[in-house]
C-alpha cells in the first residue's frame, strides 16, 4: 500500500475520536467539523478496507479490527510527533506560568518535595500547583496540564501514559505479630484489609495480584475506608491492617516499620498519566515537567 498524506491525517482523527469518545469532542479537539471528522474515518475506513469503528447514539466504540488497528499504530503517531517537535524546537527554552492539576497523590509525592527543583531547573517558569480528586475540566479551567494516577476516563483532552508503579501489599510488624503473615492472596480474606476509596468511583479498589500470565482478584475486607493516600499509610504503620499503596509512596518501607507482603506476586502496576489539552506537540514548559516528574517518580 503505497503511503500518503491523507493516510496519516485519517490515523490521526482516528485517534483523537478514541481518546475523545465521541466525534463531536474530537471536533472540537481537532478544530475541525463533525462532517469533516466523519468523512477523514471513513476515507480511511476505505482505505485499509475494514471498518475500524463502532457507532451507535450513545458512544463510538473500535471494532475488534480497529482496536489491534488502532494499538499499532497510536505508538508510531506519538513518536512521529515527538520526532517532530525535538526536531523543530530542541532549542526552546521553557518559560512562563505553568498550570498543573494534579491528584493529591501526585502532588504530595512528587512534586511537593521536589517544586524547589524544578523552579531552580527552569528559572523562567511559575508553577501552579492545584491539587484535587478529579480532572475536571482542563480546557475551561485554563490548565496547562494535570499529572495523575489510575486509567484515564472519557476526556476531550489527550492522556498519555507516563510509566507503571509497582502496588505494593504491606503491613506493621505489629500486625503480623498478633494476626499472621499471609503467604498467598488468598489468605486475605482472613485479615483486616485497609480499604482505599477511588475518589472517583467513591468505591473501593479490588485487591488484584499477578504473577506473570496469572491473575488473582482477592474480595477483600475491612472496617476501615479511606480516601486519603497519607491515611492509609498512617493506619497501616499504626497497626490498624494490610494495605496496598504504590510503591512510590514507599521508598524505604523498613524506615515505616512495614513489611512488603505476597512479593512473588510483584506485576501489578498503577499508571501514571499526564494530560493535556491539544495533540499537537506540548509546549517546551509541559514537556520540562513531563520529565521532571518521571524522573522523580523512578528515583
Amino acid at each position: 500500500m503505497a503511503f500518503n498524506a491523507r493516510l496519516l491525517n485519517g490515523i490521526g482523527v482516528l485517534i483523537a475520536v478514541v481518546e475523545a469518545g465521541s466525534f463531536v469532542r474530537a471536533a472540537a479537539t481537532l478544530g475541525m467539523t463533525q462532517s469533516g471528522v466523519s468523512r477523514s474515518i471513513a476515507r480511511l475506513e476505505e482505505r485499509v478496507n475494514v471498518r475500524l469503528l463502532q457507532r451507535t447514539p450513545r458512544a463510538v466504540t473500535l471494532t475488534a479490527e480497529g482496536r489491534v488497528f488502532y494499538e499499532k499504530v497510536s505508538p508510531l503517531l506519538t513518536r512521529i510527533e515527538d520526532a517532530a517537535g525535538e526536531a523543530s524546537d530542541t532549542a526552546a527554552t521553557p518559560k512562563g506560568r505553568l498550570r498543573v492539576g494534579m491528584d493529591p497523590q501526585v502532588s504530595r509525592l512528587l512534586m511537593g518535595p521536589r517544586a524547589k527543583d524544578f523552579l531552580q531547573a527552569y528559572p523562567e517558569v511559575s508553577l501552579d500547583m492545584v491539587a484535587r480528586d478529579e480532572l475536571g475540566d482542563m480546557i475551561a479551567e485554563g490548565f496547562d496540564a494535570a499529572i495523575r494516577f489510575g486509567e484515564p476516563g472519557a476526556s476531550a483532552v489527550v492522556a498519555r501514559k507516563l510509566l507503571d508503579s509497582r502496588v505494593v501489599t504491606c503491613a506493621s510488624r505489629s500486625y503480623l505479630e498478633a494476626h499472621g503473615t499471609p503467604k498467598e492472596p488468598r489468605d486475605l480474606v482472613n485479615h483486616e484489609c485497609i480499604m482505599f476509596r477511588n475518589p472517583v468511583t467513591g468505591r473501593p479498589y479490588r485487591w488484584r495480584f499477578i504473577r506473570g500470565a496469572k491473575r488473582v482478584t482477592i474480595k477483600t475486607t475491612g472496617r476501615l475506608f479511606v480516601n486519603d493516600g497519607s491515611a492509609l499509610i498512617a493506619s497501616c504503620i499504626a497497626g490498624h491492617g494490610i494495605a496496598q499503596t504504590i510503591d512510590v509512596a514507599l521508598r524505604s518501607i523498613e524506615n515505616h516499620g512495614l513489611v512488603q507482603l505476597l512479593t512473588s506476586w510483584p506485576d501489578q502496576t498503577f499508571p501514571l498519566y499526564v494530560y493535556y489539552p491539544s495533540r499537537h506537540q506540548p509546549p517546551a514548559k509541559v514537556r520540562a515537567l513531563i520529565d521532571f516528574v518521571v524522573a522523580a517518580a523512578r528515583m
